[in-house]
């Protein structure tokens, strides 16, 4: 006898539109006439603006594809304006991760993606140094050195672009990659790009936030996951963590637990990112953690 529950396929439904009434009885009920099953469903009015986000996660019997999902969907999606997305759940999405030399926040993505706590296959590690070619070989991930100079930035993100078209890659993770992207690349990227930045923002952005933290006595350091866009640092962010301090501690106590809390918050914001439970709100996002 077949198992019915492995003769099914999962999605992820994630949409968003202005608030109106229906909007949720509208899709779930197509889902159902197509034989859905809801397992996880979220909403969130933003009153501010008036929008509304919902992601849901479903089952269908085999046979119905995302292109028959999106076909009963036609009718809501025209009533409501909707932006919508929809992943097959059992599809890995494919990540290049971008870093220069220090390698914690790589080691600590590359492991959780090893043990699946994060569902997704690495393409390829990028670098401007040669440092973590060990770990990429080690992990059998193809390294490709991209060194990038004034002369050479243009060239090199030309480069990248191709990378990430060859691999079919989905999102670009920065991993402690200690070089600005182009306007240009930003902007045809935007949403597909995470980076962390080793401060808590919006305070001390730039370069040495821990050094700018240690002058001002601060109490808590943190690290932030954002998405990248052309204003530095300004990308919505997507996870915050912290840490307590204080003042015994030299600078380079406070970097090394800088390390920690990058790391932890970039797999945090990767992980949410990949699950399809990130959606953006203007110059925030909602995460349905």
């Amino acid at each position: 006898m077949m198992n019915t529950s492995s003769a099914r396929v999962n999605y992820v439904l994630a949409l968003s539109c202005q608030d109106m009434p229906g909007i949720v009885s509208a899709v779930t009920a197509e889902l159902a006439a197509l034989g859905a099953n809801i397992s996880d469903s979220n909403q969130f009015w933003d009153r501010y603006s008036n929008s509304f986000f919902m992601r849901i996660a479903f089952s269908a019997p085999l046979g119905v594809t995302e292109e028959v999902v999106r076909r009963s969907l036609k009718s809501p999606i025209e009533r409501y304006s909707m932006k919508l997305e929809l992943n097959d759940a059992a599809r890995k999405p494919r990540v290049i991760i971008m870093v220069s030399k220090f390698d914690h926040a790589l080691l600590h993505l590359l492991y959780q993606i090893r043990v699946g706590w994060l569902n997704a296959d690495v393409a390829a590690i990028v670098s401007n140094h040669q440092d973590c070619r060990e770990a990429a070989e080690r992990e059998g991930i193809p390294f490709h050195y991209l060194p990038v100079s004034k002369e050479t930035k243009v060239q090199q993100e030309e480069k990248l672009l191709k990378l990430i078209s060859e691999t079919q890659s989905d999102l670009i993770v920065l991993a402690r990659y200690m070089q600005v992207l182009s306007t240009e690349l930003s902007s045809r990227l935007f949403g597909k790009i995470i980076n962390i930045h080793h401060s808590f923002l919006p305070s001390f952005k730039g370069a040495k936030p821990y050094h700018q933290a240690f002058e001002r006595g601060v109490k808590q350091i943190g690290a932030t996951a954002h998405y990248v866009t052309p204003d530095l640092d300004e990308g919505p962010i997507i996870e915050q963590q912290v840490e307590r301090v204080h003042h015994a501690m030299s600078v380079e106590d406070l970097v090394a637990t800088g390390r920690d809390i990058e790391s932890r918050a970039l797999a945090w914001a990767v992980k949410m990112h990949l699950e399809t439970r990130v959606m953006r709100n203007g110059l925030k996002t909602v995460v349905f953690a």
